[in-house]
């Protein structure tokens, strides 16, 4: 066993570090989906090719997931965190550029592989920094990103569609970006797991629990899955299905009613995320998995069963707050599934989160074509309730609270 010695690095600032990475993550992400609009009108490509594209984004992150663990292995997860960002930050350097299509197609994936990566690495330091806390803090971090994902569509909204606009907000993103990756040697926490090399080695190495791995993974991409419908059909829903074509006046300022939906779950998503620390420090970790699985799959049945807007509004704003705190909880779950081995089992986790991503996207539509959207909310409504199923693996393995670092297996500081 090696002892874990201090990084150095205070633990607010390490906190702050990380803060910033699903700060710069939440941001870019949600400046380079609002601004797809945009890049269909200035290529002159269609809807089919905007699918692939995106589809190269997945497929992309997919393999920056796996990347990261790779290079976490030989450097660390702060490393791979810098990396990703600076891989991101270029990206949206040449695609807010009117470069060739297909360059910018193929930048579209390396933004991709930078968003797998950060997505996989950022947890990892998440994870660390909780364990070194001592406390529960992961849904402050997912918070975070949600806000900032908000933050970056009101930025793309103010762009106001104008080539000049969209080119500002995807390079404030990329400014964002390279700034957190510039600073990440001085904030971001530095320890790093020891891999086995020698047979002896590997032979005595704690195995991962692959039955809790793939439970907790199961969890991610229930989630992720009600997440894509949720943000992808509820506008749709409300104004195809639901009719609602209203608006909704303030202070003498008119709002669409039918996209107010996606803002309800966005507010409730935030609230949970906020809140679900303080329930995790007082009531632990698995009861509360347990409750929003179910509210999360409530609120779903209940957008597809009572088809009216005031049930679809309530439906909604449960979903959200039963989906958005079960993510930050499954990865906190996986970093305890094994702590000496923390890197590699979020990084495996973090590869669920994208099928359920193209799911959510794709099959309710298909479901939709045929039998409406009610149905096609009842499939994500479903898939969350197998999710009880993997609440006894998000029981801290040394009890409720998160383990405080003091001394791990197989980690050093660099």
């Amino acid at each position: 066993m090696t002892a874990l010695v201090p990084t150095g690095v205070p633990q607010r600032t390490e906190r702050l570090g990380v803060t910033a990475a699903y700060a710069a993550q939440g941001l870019s992400y949600a400046t380079v989906v609002t601004a797809l609009p945009f890049f269909r009108d200035r290529y002159g490509i269609d809807e089919e090719t905007v699918s692939l594209i995106t589809l190269t984004v997945v497929v992309g992150a997919a393999f920056g997931s796996i990347l990261a663990d790779r290079v976490s292995v030989r450097w660390g997860s702060r490393t791979s965190l810098m990396l990703a960002l600076g891989a991101q930050a270029a990206a949206l350097c040449v695609v807010l550029l009117p470069v060739p299509f297909p360059l910018f197609w193929a930048f579209f994936g390396v933004y991709g592989l930078g968003l797998g990566g950060v997505d996989a690495s950022a947890a990892m330091q998440a994870v660390l920094v909780q364990r070194r806390i001592g406390r529960a803090v992961m849904g402050s971090f997912f918070a975070t990103a949600t806000a900032a994902s908000a933050a970056g569509a009101v930025l793309m909204s103010g762009a106001s569609g104008s080539a000049l606009g969209a080119g500002l907000a995807l390079g404030v993103a990329a400014v964002v970006a390279a700034s957190v990756a510039g600073v990440g040697a001085r904030i971001f926490d530095r320890t790093r797991e020891v891999r086995a090399t020698t047979a002896e080695q590997k032979a005595a190495r704690t195995r991962i629990p692959t039955l809790g791995l793939l439970l907790v993974g199961f969890v991610v991409f229930a989630a992720f899955t009600a997440d894509s419908t949720l943000s992808t059909w509820t506008t749709l829903y409300l104004h195809d299905e639901l009719a609602v074509t209203g608006t909704w006046t303030v202070a003498g300022l008119a709002f669409a009613i039918a996209p107010l939906g996606y803002g309800t779950y966005q507010v409730a998503t935030l609230v949970s995320r906020l809140g679900s620390d303080l329930v995790v420090r007082r009531w632990g970790r698995a009861p509360l998995a347990a409750v929003t699985a179910m509210v999360g799959a409530v609120g779903l049945a209940m957008m597809a069963l009572l088809p009216t807007v005031g049930a679809v509004f309530l439906g909604v704003a449960l979903a959200g707050a039963g989906v958005g705190a079960l993510v930050p909880l499954a990865y906190s779950a996986a970093g305890d599934l094994e702590p000496s081995r923390s890197d590699e089992i979020v990084a495996r986790v973090n590869l669920f989160t994208y099928p359920g991503s193209v799911i959510g996207a794709v099959v309710p539509g298909l479901v939709a074509a045929s039998a409406g959207y009610g149905p096609s909310l009842l499939v994500a409504a479903v898939m969350l309730i197998p999710v009880l199923v993997a609440v006894p693996w998000f029981r801290s393995t040394r009890g409720e609270s998160v383990p405080r670092d003091d001394a791990a297996e197989g980690a050093v500081v660099d």
